[in-house]
């Protein structure tokens, strides 16, 4: 059995209003063993599309290589938009060693609350995922479920919205809680091209181009967000 372990620490930072919510990078990032073109930092994989997608969209000229100007790339623009990385997986055990998610066993989970709480300008969680079985939101509907917030639709198409409202935990002036909105991104990867391809909303684009590809359609849904 091969335990996963997340490499990455929470990037978070006193300012970050919105907050990327994913699982576990490829074991690769676990073992060191990083392949040509991949960049050791959250959603660094040269198979991953997060980072050449926010490249496209803010026109970053991004190096997508294993070196420190890589990584140094990547946090810089974080800071710059106020966005922090907070995945849900702290570790997980597999007796395949890839990157599905619905291949983790005895998970152990980061409480995505209590981060919330410590950095109180968050106000948007941003899951690299829907909620199929072991994604980011999955887990984090389970958070919310122990600790009795309900989830509400605000809307049910792709990407799916909703929102929380997180209780205050001391008395004082204003309400008494915050409101957290969550978008549901459709996944990043390779493996979740097949479901961007069923949806209607890809189809009705790719008809109208037929050059227009998965990663075009997630640029389109991702840019409003980030």
């Amino acid at each position: 059995m091969f335990l996963h372990t997340h490499p990455y620490a929470p990037f978070l930072f006193e300012e970050a209003t919105k907050l990327i919510v994913g699982t576990l990078p490829p074991p690769r990032f676990t073992t060191g063993e990083l392949k040509e073109g991949d960049v050791d930092f959250c959603y660094g994989s040269r198979n991953g599309q997060l980072w050449p997608i926010l490249d496209r969209i803010f026109g970053l000229g991004l190096k997508f290589e294993t070196t420190q100007e890589a990584i140094n790339q990547r946090k810089a623009f974080l800071r710059e938009r106020k966005i922090g990385i907070c995945d849900i997986v702290e570790s997980a055990e597999r007796s395949k060693i890839d990157a599905s998610d619905l291949g983790m066993q005895h998970i152990k989970l980061r409480n995505i609350i209590s981060y919330l709480r410590r950095y109180p300008n968050v106000e948007t969680l941003l899951f690299t995922g829907g909620n199929s079985k072991n994604g980011p939101e999955y887990f984090f509907r389970q958070q919310l479920k122990a600790a009795k917030m309900p989830l509400k639709v605000v809307s049910d198409t792709v990407p799916r919205l909703h929102e929380f409202h997180l209780p205050a935990t001391s008395s004082g002036h204003g309400p008494n809680f915050r409101t957290i909105a969550t978008v549901s991104l459709t996944a990043p990867s390779g493996a979740a091209n097949r479901a961007v391809g069923s949806l209607e909303a890809y189809k009705r684009l790719k008809e109208q181009n037929p050059e227009f590809n998965t990663q075009d359609f997630r640029v389109l849904q991702y840019k409003p967000y980030f």
